[in-house]
């Protein structure tokens, strides 16, 4: 089955709401969250400090997820997170495996 790794750029006050969205609609998929900083965000994003920095703090979001997958989670983030100004992307997976 053909699988793509959908990622995500969201800011870290809703972290919580889209782990939480990912964990109940997904939970059975392997995906991983870290702290990063994004460059290029909309000015009113970020707070005085990080625009003079010209980063913001961000949490990035990495999941394994078939088309159908990618198709539902798109519905959910424009239902569920309109305006939160998180940024997306899927790319196919051309290899994937597990060592047990």
């Amino acid at each position: 089955m053909n699988k793509y790794s959908f990622s995500l750029v969201c800011a870290t006050d809703i972290e919580e709401k889209l782990l939480d969205t990912l964990l109940l609609n997904f939970g059975d998929e392997v995906f991983f969250s870290l702290p990063t900083f994004s460059h290029g965000t909309a000015g009113g994003l970020l707070n005085p400090l990080e625009q003079v920095l010209g980063r913001g703090r961000s949490v990035y979001v990495q999941i394994l997820l078939t088309k159908t997958e990618t198709e539902s989670l798109q519905q959910l983030l424009h239902a569920d997170f309109a305006g939160t100004g998180i940024r997306y992307w899927a790319s196919p997976i051309s290899l994937e495996g597990e060592l047990t």
